[in-house]
């Protein structure tokens, strides 16, 4: 029996992808897909840098060192971390622990690791409070608005990929464009709202000059040549005009 199924092309099935990545965009004109194809390069690219940054720091580790490699790969393996110091390092460790001078070292680093599982523990207790009150700020906020669960799940995953992005110190253009809409929205509304009615009075103004050039076609009356007219009324200065048109 015949294969009936349509098959898509190599570009059809891009364009798939990414709207199935990106459901807010429809990608129907060659700059729109070529750009978020090049966005996403940059951004593969630079994840691959540090990715390997970080590989590099732990060959180079390893390679000063090879006991570190097994000790950190025992860990892994759920095996004694004690046991791993003594199986790759030896009995010596306990010496340096007993060691008078290295005491005061020791003390030191022991109260960093207190204080950063003490950090530690706060930041749960905190994020555990604060998931709560922001689950019910995001069910009021889908209510307001009528929004599915499927809408809502996009925005949150979206802030989630912008928290992400942040940790790692990275920031897509995609990003960068929503962050300049949000904070220009109510600036820009504003400047267009300023900016018609200065267009409106500018206008009138115009308006106002090119028929006080023109003038009435009226003979003036009184006075030799005319004189007597001007000056019985004084020509209007711009300011006047400015007034007038207000």
């Amino acid at each position: 029996m015949a294969d009936n199924n349509e098959v898509k092309s190599r570009r059809d099935q891009h364009l798939d992808r990414l709207r199935n990545k990106y459901p807010d965009k429809k990608f129907e004109d060659d700059e729109e897909i070529y750009g978020q194809i090049s966005d996403d390069y940059d951004t593969y690219e630079a994840e691959l840098e540090g990715l390997r940054g970080r590989e590099k720091s732990l060959s180079d580790m390893f390679a000063a060192d090879p006991r570190s490699a097994q000790f950190l790969t025992d860990m892994h393996n759920g095996n004694d971390p004690v046991l791993g110091l003594v199986r790759n390092f030896g009995v010596e460790i306990k010496d340096v622990l007993d060691d008078p001078e290295m005491q005061d070292r020791i003390a030191e680093a022991n109260k960093e690791y207190v204080e950063r599982i003490a950090n530690s523990k706060k930041l749960d207790e905190e994020y555990e409070k604060n998931m709560d009150n922001t689950l019910d700020t995001l069910r009021q906020f889908q209510a307001e608005r009528g929004m599915s669960d499927e809408q809502i799940d996009q925005v949150v995953d979206f802030l989630l990929g912008v928290v992400r992005d942040g940790v790692m110190g990275k920031f897509s253009t995609e990003t960068l464009n929503m962050a300049c809409k949000a904070l220009n929205y109510d600036a820009d509304v504003a400047a267009a709202g300023e900016e018609g009615e200065v267009a409106g009075r500018n206008a009138k103004i115009t308006e106002k000059l090119r028929k006080s050039n023109k003038g009435d076609g009226t003979a003036p009356l009184g006075g030799k040549n005319g004189q007597g007219a001007s000056a019985a009324r004084k020509p209007q200065s711009m300011f006047d005009l400015a007034n007038e048109a207000m």
